[in-house]
C-alpha cells in the first residue's frame, strides 16, 4: 500500500514537472484589489497548462521567474493620477513600482511580451492605464520585444500614455464602466497573440 501510494505521488509529481516544462508563456500581475489577477487567471485558464503557467503575483517574484520564458503576459492596474501598484500608491505589500528598477542590467532580448492593463475611463480620463507604459518602456529598455497593440476605438478617454502611434500598448480593459465587453476582448487579443506560441 505504501509503495502504490509512493508510485502515485512520483507520478504526480512527475506531471506537475512536465506541465511546468511545457508551459511556453509566463503570466505575471501587479494587483491590491484582485481585478487584476482575476483576468490572469483567465488568461491561463484560456490558454491551457499546456501554454501557459499558473499565474504568479509580481510581488512573489524574481527577474529571473521572467527570464524562464520566451514569451510574458504581464498585467496590472493603473493607480491614483496614473501610477502603478506599490507602497507609494498604499498597497499592503510591494508590486511593479518596487519591481520594475531591478530589471535594470537584465536583458530580455529574444523575449516577447504582451501587456494588459486594468483602468477607469470615467473616473480617470486623462490618466487612463497610464502605468502600462511604464511596463512597456522598462521592458523595452530591456531589450523585449513588445508585442499585442490594441485598438483604442471603443473607449471614451481624454489622453493616455499607453497610446503609441494611435494604438494602445496592449489590451486594455475596463471592469468599471465596460465590464460586459472584456470576455469579447480578451478573447480577440488571446487569439492575436496566438502566433507567438504555436
Amino acid at each position: 500500500m505504501v509503495r502504490a501510494l509512493a508510485v502515485k505521488l512520483l507520478n504526480g509529481l512527475s506531471l506537475s514537472l512536465s506541465e511546468e516544462i511545457m508551459a511556453k508563456v509566463g503570466v505575471f500581475f501587479g494587483t491590491d484589489t484582485g481585478n487584476t489577477r482575476r483576468i490572469a487567471k483567465d488568461i491561463s485558464t484560456a490558454l491551457g497548462s499546456a501554454i501557459a503557467a499558473k499565474p504568479v503575483n509580481i510581488r512573489n517574484a524574481e527577474v529571473a521567474d521572467l527570464l524562464k520564458y520566451d514569451t510574458l503576459i504581464l498585467g496590472t492596474p493603473t493607480y491614483g493620477e496614473g501610477q502603478l501598484p506599490g507602497l507609494s500608491t498604499g498597497n499592503a505589500t510591494e508590486s511593479w513600482e518596487e519591481f520594475l528598477p531591478k530589471l535594470a542590467g537584465h536583458d530580455f532580448s529574444g523575449k516577447k511580451v504582451a501587456l494588459y492593463g486594468l483602468g477607469n475611463q470615467k473616473g480617470y480620463p486623462t490618466e487612463f492605464v497610464d502605468a502600462m507604459f511604464y511596463l512597456y518602456e522598462s521592458f523595452k529598455q530591456c531589450g523585449a520585444t513588445l508585442i499585442g497593440a490594441w485598438d483604442s476605438d471603443g473607449y471614451n478617454f481624454k489622453r493616455s500614455k499607453a497610446v503609441v502611434d494611435k494604438r494602445f500598448i496592449g489590451l486594455v480593459l475596463d471592469q468599471e464602466n465596460q465590464k460586459e465587453l472584456s470576455p469579447a476582448r480578451l478573447d480577440a487579443w488571446l487569439k492575436m497573440l496566438a502566433e507567438a506560441w504555436v
